[in-house]
Formats: structure tokens, sequence, C-alpha cells
């Protein structure tokens, strides 16, 4: 202890800071975790073979690579992604970091997204989904005991994942608040508050974002973005962005930033210091493909053995599935404008996203039409949170039946009209205040008449308990 606290006192004469997360610091859990068909000699073998660059040629399903049905580009891709596979198939295990071919092209979207700052393909890691990845980095901030377990910052209203995991981890829920009546702001002010009175019984070390928002679908401006990191960075706490929504940005004057890029612009000491780890994933955005679980994860000025040991807790469940990797790999390497499918690629995206913007305004519009319901606008992701008037008496019976009032409501407008809504007291809400999660994505005409009978539903409720 004395060493460490020695190495610290050094760094800050340097005018360096120590990492939030080291192996001293780290989930001593994990430390301890060997997974021995996965160690060292293998990893070696695998160094060996990229080496020796051994020439791969089986493809899944030949006949559709001489069909004339796919376009050349498609079946080029299709050979360069088999030919990355071990055993030639994406029916066979990958190294456990995901397939290095599709690694790197995972680095250079990034590099594009954000304008040419480079990204390092040894600092990506391929996951089942962006949960798979977010877990993993959760385990190894997770530490300590009683007050000194590890609290992590989270937005409420919030995406469950980080609830049940934190719950499963042993670490403390440390909840900031978005500001609704700001169109779910994240506002710095709230972050000292909780970080503060969280102090008192927990250790902070990491910060969650969710830009656009989940479930409530804000865009977080640039200037906010560049005062979280400042706070982030003064507080030491590890910064998790989960991006998933990235391509789902719609409302005019919204912009997504990635704390990436956002970070590496406001340079010293902050782009060479500050923690990060971003996440991705195929489930969201215009393609939707959240059954093939595939995901990423970048991390950012993270310390170097502590990456060595992420690596090894991700071996454990030997890699992501491997055709999730594939489309991945289709969703950040997308036609060329070279490319004989580039124009119904594009036409397609833009078709999807179009429709997505306009059931984003419908569903603000309809909703803040209807008294005793109101709706911020639906800036980005793929959900609205409407916030919703219950009568004092709907709040009592929902008490006698042992329910909470929204989840009562849920449940009446489930029965008496099929429409099927999550309540918002699963997703974290002011107290007092009651929500709901519903998606904007059935089809434009259907949306509209499921809003207008939800409206109506609302209002014949109120009427039934006042």
């Amino acid at each position: 202890m004395a060493s460490s606290t020695g190495d610290q006192s050094q760094a800050v004469r340097n005018g360096l800071r120590t990492k939030v997360l080291t192996l001293h610091s780290m989930n001593p859990r994990v430390r301890q975790v060997e997974y021995a068909v996965r160690g060292p000699i293998v990893q070696r073998a695998l160094e060996l073979e990229q080496e020796l660059r051994q020439v791969l040629a089986l493809c899944v399903n030949p006949d559709l690579l001489t069909s004339p049905s796919f376009p050349d580009d498609a079946k080029k891709r299709a050979e360069r992604i088999l030919q990355a596979c071990g055993g030639h198939s994406l029916g066979a295990y990958s190294v456990s970091s995901g397939i290095q071919l599709i690694r790197e092209d995972v680095a250079q979207y990034i590099e594009r997204r954000d304008g040419g700052i480079p990204a390092d393909p040894n600092n990506v890691f391929l996951s089942t989904g962006a949960s798979d990845a977010i877990v993993t980095v959760l385990k190894l901030l997770v530490a300590g005991e009683g007050h000194t377990r590890t609290g992590v910052l989270i937005p409420i209203p919030q995406y469950p994942l980080y609830s049940a995991t934190l719950a499963e981890l042993g670490a403390v829920q440390v909840d900031y608040y978005l500001d609704e009546e700001r169109a779910w702001a994240l506002d710095v002010s709230e972050l000292h508050r909780a970080l503060c009175q969280a102090r008192g019984h927990c250790h902070p070390r990491a910060l969650c974002v969710i830009n656009p928002g989940n479930p409530t679908g804000q865009v977080q401006t640039r200037e906010c973005i560049e005062a979280v990191i400042r706070f982030a960075f003064e507080e030491r706490l590890f910064l998790l962005a989960d991006e998933v929504y990235q391509d789902n940005v719609y409302a005019a004057g919204s912009q997504f930033h990635s704390f990436k890029k956002v970070l590496m612009e406001m340079g010293p000491p902050y782009a060479g210091q500050q923690e990060l780890a971003s996440f991705h994933s195929t489930s969201k955005g215009y393609m939707g493909e959240c059954g093939f679980r595939g995901g990423y994860v970048e991390v950012v000025n993270m310390d170097a053995a502590v990456q060595q040991q992420m690596l090894k807790l991700m071996s454990v469940r030997l890699c992501p599935p491997v055709p999730g990797q594939a489309l991945l790999d289709l969703v950040v390497s997308p036609p060329a404008p070279t490319d004989p499918s580039f124009a119904q690629f594009q036409a397609e995206r833009q078709a999807v996203l179009a429709e997505l913007a306009a059931k984003a305004k419908l569903t603000e519009q309809v909703f803040n039409e209807a008294p005793g319901i109101s709706c911020n606008p639906v800036q980005g992701a793929m959900y609205s949170f409407p916030r919703v008037q219950l009568p004092p008496r709907a709040v009592e019976r929902a008490q006698e039946l042992g329910l909470a009032p929204d989840m009562f409501f849920c449940l009446r407008l489930l029965e008496e009209t099929g429409i099927c809504v999550v309540p918002g007291s699963g997703f974290g809400q002011r107290e007092g205040t009651y929500h709901f999660r519903m998606t904007i994505l059935p089809p434009l005409e259907k949306l509209r008449l499921l809003l207008e009978k939800l409206s109506r539903f609302h209002a014949k409720f109120t009427l039934e308990y006042s």
C-alpha cells in the first residue's frame, strides 16, 4: 500500500494522474479468474497463425457465391469475412476479442464517424450485443465492501440492464435524475448532488450516460458532453458511454456527438487521461438485427494491464457469436458509392430513418393533444416516455392491489385494449410522477391508431377513478 501511495504522489508531482481503474483497484475476483483453454499458449498460437497468413478459402454456402441473384460487391464482402473466420466458417470459434478483420473495420468506422480521429483496433472488443460488453466493464470496476463498495452513477430514467447488473454484482446504484422539464436534459449540478450524497455510503467510481436516451429519447448537446467529461475527470470517474442509438437522431437541431470524439477534441489533460468505454450494437439504429447479438466496446485510456484482464474475462465465454460479428462488419462497413448495391442501401436506410422521424413527431403530437398526457420531443432512439396523470382513487386502488400505480394503469391498458407498454417505474422516475415507455416502431398508420386508442383509454380510465 505504501508503494502504491508513493507512486501516486510521484505521479501528482509529474502532472499526471493515476488511473481510476488499475490492477490494484479493479475487481479482485476478475484477477483470480483462470481459463486455461484460452490461455497464453493459445493466444500465441493465434498470433503465429495471423503472422503466417494462412489462406482461407471455404465458404458456408458456395452455391450462393456463384448465384447471379447477388451483386459482386456482396459476394466479395462475404468471401472477405469468411476468409477471416477460423475454420473458414461462421460456425467456428473466433478469438475472444473478435475477428481481427472485423475489429479493424470497426476501428475504421469509428475514425470515419469521428472525422478522422484515430481508433486502434487493439482497443476494440467485439461482444454479444452491447449488453455483454457493458456487463464486462462493470465487472472490472466492482470492488470493495461496505462503505468502500463501488458506486456507479446511472441516469433516471435508465435502461434496466444497469440496475439489474449492479444488483447482481453487489455494486451501489447511484441515481442522477434527468430533467423532464427540459426535455430530459442532463444537468451537471444534478451529477454533483448525486455524487456528494453517494460518497457517504459507497465509493463512486463510474458514470454512465445513455445517449441518445433510452427510454427518454433525448440527444445530448456537445456542450453537455464536454461538461460531463470535465466532471468525470475532476471527480475521478470512469466514463461509460452507451451510444447504441447513435444512428437514430430525428429532431431538428439535434446531432449525435460521440464521447470519444468530444474527449479527443478537448485535448490535454482530458484526451490523454480520462478513461472511457463506449458501446455500440447491431440491435438498434436503422438495422435492428437484435437476434444476431452483435456489438462492440472501444476502450480509451484504459490501463494496459486491466485491458489484458478484460480480455481474459471475455475469454471465459470463448467468443461473441460469429454471425453477429459478421453482421456487425456489414453495419460498420456499408456499401461505398462505387459499389453496385450502394443506391439500394442508401434508399432503404433513408426510408427507415425518415419513417422513424415521422413516427417520433406523430407520437409527440398525439400525446400532447390528449388531456392528462404530456410527452417530450422524441429527439432520438426508438421510444417515447410520456408522463400520465393518474387520479388519486386509481393510485389508492393500485396500492390495495400491491401494484405501482403506473403498473396498474398499464395492466388495465393491456387487458382492455391489447396495447402493451412498459410502466415507468421499471425505469425509474421521480416520486409522485407516472410514465410509460412505448416504442415508435409500428407502421405509421397503425401507430396513429394505437396512439389514439391509448389516449381514449386514458380518458376513460381517468373518468372511472375520478
